[in-house]
């Protein structure tokens, strides 16, 4: 998926970038509004994120340019500014979606995702109440992890990692995700607690625990 993402804040746009990175997804970013629209005449994007608040043209402007050269493209856009009359502005001047910050990434990813199926008629997942992968097996339901049969005791943070990681098998995850999806926004990004819990669980995973592959500069994939 090609992402453009419009934001002038360089902390919010690096951790933007690199979570998206690691979904997979190729993102181009633009500082202000103008140089945006100049990306957007050149190149085909399945999203855009959309600051609302930006240097020179304001995000409003942006997305009412756009409509106005019939693009159609899909619009998220991401705002400190969470009022009412905020949220209605914006989608009256053609946006599909809106999202306050701070946000979660991973509602991030979700509204992203969402937008591209709505555009490209693609079906909505379904999940089961139990995820399996070779002997591992998370009911989550009863919030339990079994390894051949036999339970396997998880503290909280180390079974939310493992969800994550058994829910997106095969999917590389960046650092920042995971740190963002299991600790919260509030995490130090700096912090070496993402590798920390992954070592305690390659351990209680014992053989199964070498399906979590670590991706060099990125994160991490369980495969």
């Amino acid at each position: 998926m090609n992402i453009l993402l419009i934001e002038d804040e360089e902390r919010v746009a690096g951790f933007v970038r690199r979570g998206l990175a690691g979904e997979g997804w190729s993102v181009d970013h633009a500082m202000d509004g103008e140089t945006g629209l100049e990306l957007l005449a050149g190149n085909h994007y399945d999203v855009v994120l959309l600051d609302l608040m930006l240097p020179g043209m304001q995000g409003l402007d942006v997305c009412r340019l756009m409509r106005a050269r019939s693009d159609t493209t899909p619009i998220l856009m991401l705002t400190a500014l969470d009022g009412i009359d905020e949220r209605v502005g914006g989608l009256k001047a053609g946006a599909d979606d809106y999202l306050p910050k701070p946000f979660d990434f991973d509602e991030l990813v979700a509204r992203i995702e969402a937008l591209s199926r709505r555009a490209n008629g693609y079906a909505i997942d379904t999940r089961e109440d139990r995820i399996e992968l070779g002997s591992i097996v998370f009911d989550k339901v009863a919030l339990s992890v079994s390894l051949d049969g036999r339970e396997i005791n998880f503290s909280a943070k180390e079974r939310d990692l493992l969800l994550l990681f058994m829910s997106n098998s095969g999917r590389v995850l960046a650092r920042e995700r995971i740190l963002n999806a299991v600790w919260g926004l509030s995490a130090d990004p700096l912090t070496n607690v993402v590798d920390v819990y992954v070592g305690r669980l390659r351990r209680k995973l014992g053989e199964e625990g070498e399906r979590i592959v670590t991706i060099r500069h990125v994160g991490y994939r369980m495969d």
